[in-house]
């Protein structure tokens, strides 16, 4: 797994996730229209190819299995963050560059109710496709604009969405709370969510009973809050220690079990500054 990849004319340059956004295309793509692109600062290219790299392992081996021949995997983090331009390329070509990809900022460009809505409190998120739109108007008890010719179907709403934008905000303002505003808009089945931080995951009870968050003793920090793992296997529930050994910590016993130096040995090269072991 590298940057850019073992092919093509930036296969030796250096890079990390930050780069890979840059040249992937995704920090393009993020941010408002208005201002310069933006960054994702949650190492996403970086996970993003690891889970791509899962993936590809998962395939290599069930092609040993089949074949009995291995593979090798060159994987980039550029690659997999290219490839989340789901409709960007297509769209560009098909509409002869007509539509061009930028950033969106809050709201969709080409559908519409797809983005962040001002709710009572907070900002949130609502997603409705052109046959939820109906839930959409039932929900806000506007059942006029169902029949309005303006805002007919999916793409004309998109093009008008200056006016519906507000028009929505306003009617959500009507509700005391960002709770009470989702379940009604769960009421008419209307895709919502509340735009939450890493940190409201904590104590949220959907994330708890999920195990999403769990709780690891560090040796140096005691009890430290950590995602929990995204898959949930239907016959093993058990997961993996996920203490991370002290840098060197098991310097002494690699080297006495693996590569058969005397404890002496081990003692001179940890007095000549050789060796490290400890809290980092």
């Amino acid at each position: 797994m590298s940057t850019f990849g073992r092919t093509g004319p930036w296969a030796n340059k250096p890079g990390f996730d930050f780069i890979a956004q840059a040249a992937s295309g995704l920090m393009h793509m993020t941010g408002s229209p208005d201002e310069p692109p933006g960054v994702v600062w949650s190492a996403i290219a970086d996970n993003n190819a690891a889970v791509h790299g899962f993936a590809g392992l998962g395939y290599a081996l069930f092609h040993r299995e089949k074949t009995g021949q291995g593979q090798f995997l060159d994987l980039a983090m550029v690659d997999c963050m290219f490839h989340h331009h789901e409709i960007a390329l297509q769209a560009w070509h098909l509409s002869d560059g007509e539509f061009v990809p930028e950033r969106m900022g809050r709201h969709h460009q080409l559908v519409f109710p797809v983005g962040l809505f001002q709710g009572p409190q907070k900002h949130l998120a609502l997603l409705a496709l052109d046959f939820q739109w109906e839930n959409v108007c039932r929900a806000m008890d506007r059942i006029d604009l169902l029949t309005d010719p303006r805002y007919a179907d999916i793409s004309d709403r998109a093009k008008r969405q200056n006016e519906l934008i507000p028009l929505i905000e306003d009617w959500m303002a009507t509700f005391d709370t960002d709770e009470d505003l989702l379940e009604h808009l769960e009421e008419y089945r209307v895709p919502a969510s509340p735009v939450l931080s890493p940190i409201d995951a904590i104590d949220h009870p959907h994330f708890a009973a999920r195990e999403m968050v769990r709780w690891v003793e560090d040796p140096i920090h005691g009890s430290v809050p950590i995602p929990g793992f995204p898959w949930k296997f239907s016959t093993n529930d058990q997961l993996p220690d996920l203490v991370a050994p002290l840098l060197g910590e098991h310097n002494a016993d690699i080297l006495m079990t693996k590569l058969g130096y005397s404890i002496e040995q081990v003692q001179e090269l940890s007095d000549a500054g050789i060796l490290f072991h400890g809290a980092t």
